[in-house]
């Protein structure tokens, strides 16, 4: 027998080896990507890694907590509380956990300058909150952030929003999220002035029967604003 097969045999069953690890070690460490079609196609994931957050008519999948991952996904913000890392994408939250990064619920307190891209606004007596994988978040105009709150009280009843007015913001120009968020919250104060209709109001703050048309007034200036600022605005 020619020396060099069993050579080459091992080189192949070695590359192999290599190739099939590698592609599974993607699939662990990126499944997420995979997994997270639900947002999309409202299905879960092949890998059963994740649950339906049905709560206030939300319908959306989002990882199960204590499901880890060795990367984070590209495109994360960092958020510190108590001199401690969380970090955030898409309204998932992650930290540090054995060799890689764990998915957590994240602490009362810590905040974020942009919400998740999927969202659901609801009302409790009168005080709005952002709601996303039974996270509850309240804006905080001091500090132009979005900061995770307690759950409202059980004795008061939920009041779901009017999610049309939800605008989805892309920075044109390479925008930081810092400067995105700036920039929205003093497109909002200009268009809330200029139109009377705020959407942090039960039915804007105005009567009932100027609504709607208050409310696309308010839509109007605020996309007039951002894209005069270099926002694409959806």
């Amino acid at each position: 027998m020619n020396k060099s097969i069993p050579i080459l045999l091992t080189a192949l069953l070695s590359a192999t080896y290599a190739v099939s690890a590698s592609a599974e070690d993607y699939h662990r460490d990126h499944g997420q990507r995979y997994d997270r079609g639900y947002h999309d196609r409202g299905v879960a994931g092949p890998h059963a890694r994740v649950e339906i957050d049905a709560r206030f008519g939300h319908n959306r999948y989002y990882p199960r907590p204590g499901i880890s991952y060795r990367s984070l996904p590209g495109g994360y913000y960092t958020s510190h509380y108590h001199g401690s890392p969380y970090y955030f994408h898409e309204g998932i939250w992650y930290r540090h956990g054995g060799p890689g990064y764990v998915v957590v619920r994240p602490p009362v307190g810590v905040y974020v300058n942009v919400l998740p891209p999927f969202y659901t606004s609801v009302w409790f007596g009168g005080v709005r909150y952002y709601y996303a994988d039974n996270v509850y978040y309240r804006w905080d105009p001091e500090r132009t952030v979005y900061v995770v709150s307690n759950p409202p009280s059980n004795d008061v009843e939920a009041t779901p929003a009017n999610n049309t007015e939800q605008t989805f913001v892309y920075p044109k120009n390479g925008q930081s999220e810092e400067q995105t968020a700036k920039d929205r919250y003093e497109c909002y104060r200009w268009a809330a002035d200029q139109s009377g209709f705020d959407p942090t109001k039960v039915a804007g703050g105005v009567d009932a029967s100027d609504s709607n048309d208050k409310h696309d007034e308010y839509r109007r200036a605020e996309a007039a604003c951002l894209d005069a600022r270099g926002y694409s605005v959806k």
